[in-house]
């Protein structure tokens, strides 16, 4: 119950955050998630830590989460990961004798499903920034066909969800969160042999993956395809209409970046939040994938800036009363809504002032 309580207090807050970090938060196909019964979200992963955010506070199931073994080796991280409900899952590059780990974890899967809660993975096995469905792993379908082996009354539904940024690393950003239509498993399971319903299952995914999501195929026309759609200023977020013209090989004319007539505004914000600013430009030098900018940046300014701000306007309160405190409290936040909502998002920009 505890738990529950705590999860739903940090829940609420990251949807806060969310919302003042995102410019547009564009969610399609709601209706597909299941109100009950036990279900594996497949989620596409092109920006880190980010992505299982905005698709947890895009639906109202408690999810649970597998994530890489490397973010759960400090042990206070550890404490406040497990108690968020994520879970580490174990790869090569972690050292083989550590891929054992991966049958306690997916027994908790198991009993998580047999519970009908819901579980969120992300199966192509790493983060990547580009704009298309990578090769999945099997992990998904070994816990899912463990489960409906172990449990003969369960049913599992698989729900594909494509995640689309039109900038990864930008701020503010702008995604679509598009929740696929519904795969449920036990008919598959038992109709085929295993190897066969394996790769249906796969196939299914995937495919759907890349409708729900940008997806350029990973060849040789790659490269040229990203810098027409780029120099058309597409919004990748409107997924259909973009992934119709990387199809049909048809693109706009070339189009100039939006001026962004809102900077002056965003130097005040900074002004405004130049502690954690400093201490931001700083660690960001130290981030080596440019896909977990995002993450740092949010999770820094969703914790440094309502604290720096909370401080400023107690100060402000002491001195000068409570009424210019509050008044100082709102217009910071009324400045960074401004900012966010209505700053331009172009297709391709240079971020390193933000």
């Amino acid at each position: 119950m505890i738990q529950k309580i705590w999860f739903t207090f940090i829940w609420s807050t990251i949807k806060c955050g969310l919302f003042f970090y995102s410019k547009k938060i564009n969610v399609l196909g709601k209706k597909n998630i299941p109100k009950k019964g036990a279900v594996l979200f497949a989620v596409n992963h092109p920006n880190g830590l980010l992505d299982p955010l905005y698709v947890t506070t895009t639906n109202k199931r408690q999810n649970h989460f597998l994530v890489r073994a490397a973010s759960f080796k400090h042990p206070f991280i550890k404490k406040i990961l497990v108690s968020l409900y994520l879970m580490p899952i174990y790869r090569v590059r972690d050292g083989v004798q550590q891929l054992s780990n991966n049958q306690e974890i997916f027994e908790k899967c198991h009993a998580i499903l047999k519970k009908k809660e819901t579980l969120m993975i992300f199966p192509e096995g790493s983060h990547n920034k580009k704009r298309t469905v990578r090769p999945l792993s099997k992990g998904f379908i070994r816990i899912v066909f463990g489960a409906l082996e172990k449990y003969k009354d369960l049913e599992i539904t698989v729900i594909p969800v494509g995640i689309t940024y039109q900038h990864t690393s930008h701020y503010p950003a702008k995604v679509s969160i598009n929740y696929g239509k519904p795969i449920t498993t036990r008919s598959l399971y038992e109709s085929h042999p295993i190897p066969k319903s394996t790769r249906i299952l796969k196939e299914k995914v995937q495919e759907q993956l890349k409708v729900l999501s940008v997806h350029i195929p990973d060849n040789l026309e790659y490269e040229r395809i990203l810098q027409q759609l780029n120099n058309a200023q597409i919004d990748f977020t409107e997924v259909t209409k973009t992934n119709e013209m990387i199809e049909a090989r048809k693109f706009p004319s070339k189009k100039p970046p939006k001026k962004n007539y809102l900077k002056p505004l965003l130097y005040l914000i900074k002004l405004n939040s130049i502690l954690p600013y400093i201490i931001w430009k700083k660690i960001s030098k130290n981030i080596n994938e440019v896909e977990f900018i995002d993450t740092f940046r949010f999770s820094l300014n969703l914790f440094l800036c309502v604290l720096f701000y909370s401080i400023q306007a107690t100060i402000i309160s002491r001195y000068f009363g409570s009424a210019l405190g509050l008044f100082y409290l709102t217009t910071s936040a009324l400045l960074i809504i401004i900012y966010v909502k209505l700053a331009p998002t172009n297709a391709k920009e240079d971020t390193a002032l933000v």
